[in-house]
């Protein structure tokens, strides 16, 4: 795989696919806090790893459509001036594609500003930092929106390897009828026999819009294939949701 552009992306904010609304991803950072511990014997700077961080800004188009239970398609403008005060999951995914780089973070919307240029223009700036976790970049586990009508096993991603250290996984719920679906994580040794993973199942989904954040235990075997099912013990006649995954190569802790 060579050099890519950055066209077909997909941006996702607290359950809704923004990407249409979306001009421009202006940072996605994942900054790391540094602790000087110089000792008074050396000669430069000593320092060491301190928290984590992350953020993204970018700006949206004016866009005010309300679609009355469509809450996965509504307009920027509505989503992001209201300014929520709790935590949402944002995720960009490099392409609606199986196993493409994405990027996720919980956090909180710190503004939403627009400007009317000279020329008619009308655009909006808006920022969110993590908050309790920082920035992480993973694979995408859906090729981009994934919509079920039933209980079902979703197409696997080959990780490669094995690995030893957990997992983080990220789910965005952007409409959703029916009783209740449950989004788990599987992995497999041999893409035929499957599991579910430990600690990878999603709180149980019965509205929409919405998202997750889920760890695995940090010690947790991650076999080499994953895959995301659904299940239901209500039943549901329709759900839409992307998930990512971030496989620890190294120890992790939060």
């Amino acid at each position: 795989m060579g050099k890519e552009s950055g066209l077909g992306a997909r941006f996702f904010v607290g359950g809704y696919d923004l990407s249409g609304d979306i001009g421009s991803l202006d940072n996605i950072s994942s900054p790391r806090g540094l602790l000087d511990t110089t000792g008074i014997d050396k000669l430069a700077n000593e320092r060491i790893y301190g928290t984590k961080d992350g953020g993204m800004e970018f700006s949206s188009y004016f866009n005010p459509d309300t679609i009355a239970g469509g809450q996965t398609r509504n307009g920027a403008h509505v989503v992001l001036s209201a300014l929520p005060t709790a935590d949402i999951g944002v995720m960009y995914a490099h392409r609606a594609t199986l196993g493409v780089p994405a990027a996720c973070m919980i956090g909180k919307q710190l503004n939403y500003d627009p400007t009317r240029g000279a020329d008619g223009s009308l655009a909006q700036k808006t920022s969110v930092q993590a908050n309790g976790y920082g920035l992480e970049w993973g694979k995408l586990l859906t090729a981009g929106v994934r919509t079920d009508i039933a209980a079902t096993n979703g197409a696997s991603l080959d990780g490669g390897a094995s690995s030893a250290f957990g997992l983080q996984a990220y789910l965005q719920v952007f409409g959703f009828t029916g009783t209740d679906a449950t989004v788990k994580l599987q992995d497999s040794a041999d893409n035929a026999s499957w599991a579910d993973l430990t600690g990878g199942a999603f709180a149980a989904v019965t509205t929409a819009p919405g998202s997750q954040r889920l760890q695995t235990g940090r010690a947790a075997t991650v076999r080499r294939y994953l895959r995301a099912i659904t299940v239901t013990t209500g039943g549901f006649s329709s759900l839409a949701f992307a998930v990512a995954v971030t496989r620890n190569p190294v120890a992790v802790t939060f």
